[in-house]
């Protein structure tokens, strides 16, 4: 397909130490890539390259957080490392998107996943929507009202979990549905990649009973049309030299 004009897209993901993940991301921005969007990947941690390496000698790029949620990871480290490449790069003007969530196209994808081991939308099916869980409270309000949203299409209940900083915790959401008379509890795993949370909810939500336990979101066709659409939104507005967001710490 040809490229489209325009900056290229540097999409930041987290960064983890599985080869899994980064595969992950890659097969995701392929997508990307297909759809005719110029993408350089960079990773906050574990993982090069950084976002500073891939903004060396750069004018102007669109820079997208590639996370779920928006908390400490999108709030404060990706505007101080911008902040850092602007200081190493004077001419660089970026415009920065939103996370990847909350997004309608999320549900899609959700539900795909899930389609993958034999779970659709039914009125006798409870869903778990589980994420990686912060300390910052509207992160964790985000994936609650997600899960509220998502009752609607058809579900038995919809509840959210999370693997860390909060609760309830995915074994005990799922043991809570069985207990308010679900018939059938599965699991929804909102984690973009492989790796130790999805790792960590899959043993967990199995050994509370969940009937099934859906696969990461990764290279969800969803999640590249959102990538997409963040961008194309981006270059609308115009572009900015890059000054750091102060604000007290929350979590990843």
């Amino acid at each position: 397909m040809r490229r489209t004009p325009g900056p290229p897209l540097v999409a930041v993901a987290h960064g983890s130490r599985d080869p899994r993940a980064t595969a992950t991301v890659e097969s995701l921005l392929d997508l990307v890539r297909a759809r005719g969007v110029n993408v350089r990947t960079s990773y906050l941690d574990h993982a090069p390259p950084s976002p500073v390496h891939v903004l060396e000698g750069v004018h102007s790029a669109v820079v997208l957080p590639l996370l779920l949620t928006a908390a400490y990871h999108s709030k404060i480290d990706i505007p101080g490392v911008l902040e850092t490449a602007r200081r190493r790069n004077r001419r660089l003007s970026v415009r920065v998107t939103g996370t990847l969530g909350p997004h309608p196209l999320m549900f899609g994808a959700l539900e795909r996943r899930l389609a993958e081991v034999g779970v659709t939308p039914s009125p006798d099916t409870a869903v778990v929507l589980v994420a990686a869980g912060s300390s910052d409270p509207s992160a964790n309000a985000v994936i609650a009202g997600m899960a509220e949203t998502w009752r609607e299409r058809g579900w038995w209940d919809v509840r959210a979990a999370y693997a860390s900083a909060t609760t309830p915790t995915p074994s005990d959401a799922v043991s809570a549905l069985y207990e308010a008379g679900a018939p059938r509890v599965v699991v929804a795993s909102y984690f973009l990649a492989p790796g130790y949370f999805a790792d960590k909810v899959r043993t967990a939500a199995e050994e509370a009973g969940a009937y099934a336990v859906s696969p990461v979101l990764g290279a969800a066709p969803e999640l590249a049309e959102i990538v997409v659409q963040r961008y194309r939104a981006a270059l609308t507005r115009p572009a900015s030299g890059v000054r750091p967001v102060l604000s007290g710490r929350a979590g990843a």
